[in-house]
C-alpha cells in the first residue's frame, strides 16, 4: 500500500494528499465552538487524558491552538474495529473575534476540555459620543 501511495505522490506532488486531509482523516480533537455576543465557549473531544501537563491550550488574539495526544491505554489483542482517532495532535482554530488573554478558564471532566475566552474590547472599539457643532454661515 506504501508503494501505491509513494507512486501517487510522485505523480500527483507531495502536496496532493494534503487536499484530502480532512476527509481521509478528521481532525483531532473535535471540537464544538459556541459564540454568544461577548463569550466564546469551546469543548474538546480529548479520551483518556490522565495527565493534563501534556496538554498545551495556546491562545493569541483570535486563534485557539491545542497542542497534545490522545492515546487510549486499552490495546488488548487485535483491533476489529477502531473508530476513536488516537495519536499526537496539533490543532489551530480561528476564532470569530479577538479574545482576553488575561481572561480564560479551560477545565476537564469526563473526557471533555472545556474553555472559556471573553471577546477582547479595546478602548479604541468603544462607542464615543461626538460633539456637533454649528456651522455659521458666512
Amino acid at each position: 500500500m506504501s508503494d501505491w501511495k509513494k507512486n501517487m505522490d510522485h505523480f500527483f506532488g507531495d502536496s496532493f494528499w494534503n487536499e484530502f486531509e480532512g476527509i481521509i482523516k478528521p481532525n483531532i480533537p473535535q471540537i464544538n465552538l459556541y459564540q454568544t455576543d461577548n463569550e466564546l465557549f469551546c469543548v474538546v473531544n480529548i479520551p483518556g487524558l490522565t495527565d493534563l501537563d501534556k496538554l498545551n491550550v495556546y491562545v493569541d488574539y483570535a486563534t485557539l491552538e491545542l497542542k497534545g495526544s490522545i492515546d487510549i491505554d486499552n490495546a488488548r489483542g487485535f483491533v476489529v474495529q477502531e473508530e476513536i482517532l488516537q495519536g499526537v495532535f496539533e490543532r489551530s482554530i480561528s476564532l470569530p473575534f479577538p479574545v482576553r488573554s488575561d481572561k480564560i478558564k479551560a477545565t476537564y471532566k469526563n473526557g471533555l476540555v472545556y474553555i472559556q475566552l471573553h471577546r477582547l474590547i479595546s478602548d479604541t472599539s468603544r462607542k464615543n459620543r461626538i460633539n456637533v457643532h454649528v456651522l455659521e454661515d458666512s
